[in-house]
């Protein structure tokens, strides 16, 4: 995950370790939220939308960015494989292990093609683009990004293809970071550490620093990033345990929980009289059919998840029809 970064000068950047022990920091934040969400000291779908999706999605693009950026750095004059191979095992080691601790732990949402599963596989890929013109390698990133928009199928909907990330819906996860768009991050880094390279921008950035105070704790951090990363979530979700066993969560109530995750989700694309609606609509259903208290708990069966996007698409239609001009408000 931390590449070795090799500059002309052999002298090493401490501005991109410190870089990205500022977003290993702001991961922590985020999983943090997430920890108070999923102990029930937060509203329910706080982190999944709105504002803190925006976060979630800027700290995985920084992260990616930088391992664009780190692969010029460590192999942009010429791949030097045994130190690749090493931390690439590592990498795809650590992927494989969070995969297996979090179908432990949540089987409905495990994840399957995380942030480090996403690092391994465009580290790989990326290689592939250490030859090719700065430009060149920008457009294929901004067609990387967009291919969800242009690609989508159903064809890609079979489990064994869901990491690329052109199903026709997303599947459930706590982690997915698919090719598609997210490989589109490691490209425009590697496009512009090409020009950055080019124009003697990292000789300069060489000599960029923050300060001991601040410099010193964020580039231990980020050169340490992989051991930061596997180490710290377990930390905070113990801590928060610990606090819930002297001062448990207030028990909230599912149907609210679930009209605040929904309409959070709903007012990502649609406007709020339209959500108001259709989360009505979706709770009498979901209710109907037994549904609400698996979706609360984020465990359900593949036959539950199929039956709730049925719903979701009939409550859609039956709202879009009683907000049309000429029905009834």
């Amino acid at each position: 995950m931390n590449l070795e970064q090799q500059t002309i000068s052999s002298r090493r950047i401490t501005l991109i370790d410190a870089l990205r022990g500022i977003a290993l920091l702001a991961m922590a934040s985020y999983h943090f939220t997430w920890d108070l969400e999923f102990f029930g000291y937060a509203s329910a779908g706080l982190t999944a939308h709105g504002p803190w999706k925006l976060y979630a999605r800027c700290i995985a693009s920084s992260f990616l960015f930088l391992v664009g950026v780190s692969l010029v750095l460590a192999h942009g004059d010429r791949i030097r494989w045994p130190g690749f191979w090493k931390r690439f095992a590592m990498v795809v080691a650590a992927a494989a292990a969070i995969s297996l601790a979090t179908y432990l732990a949540t089987p409905g949402s495990f994840i399957f093609f995380g942030i480090l599963h996403q690092i391994a596989l465009a580290s790989l890929l990326g290689l592939l683009f250490l030859r090719v013109p700065a430009l060149l390698t920008l457009v294929v990133a901004a067609l990387v990004i967009a291919a969800p928009y242009y690609l989508r199928s159903p064809v890609f909907d079979h489990p064994a293809l869901l990491w690329v990330g052109l199903s026709s819906v997303d599947p459930r996860s706590n982690d997915y970071v698919p090719l598609f768009p997210w490989f589109g991050a490691v490209l425009i880094g590697i496009g512009l550490a090409k020009i950055a390279k080019a124009a003697g921008l990292f000789e300069r950035l060489a000599n960029v620093s923050l300060g001991q105070t601040f410099e010193r704790p964020l580039t231990f951090i980020g050169r340490h990033s992989l051991a930061f990363y596997l180490i710290h979530q377990p930390v905070l979700i113990g801590c928060v345990w610990l606090f819930a066993q002297v001062w448990p969560a207030p028990a909230q109530d599912p149907k609210l929980g679930f009209t605040n995750a929904c309409q959070a989700s709903c007012q990502d694309s649609r406007d709020a009289a339209f959500c108001v609606r259709y989360c009505a609509c979706m709770l009498a259903a979901v209710e109907k059919d037994g549904l609400l208290t698996g979706i609360m708990k984020g465990d359900q069966p593949a036959s539950a998840r199929t039956r709730i996007s049925d719903l979701a698409s009939t409550c859609t239609v039956q709202t879009e029809d009683a907000m049309s001009p000429g029905e009834p408000q």
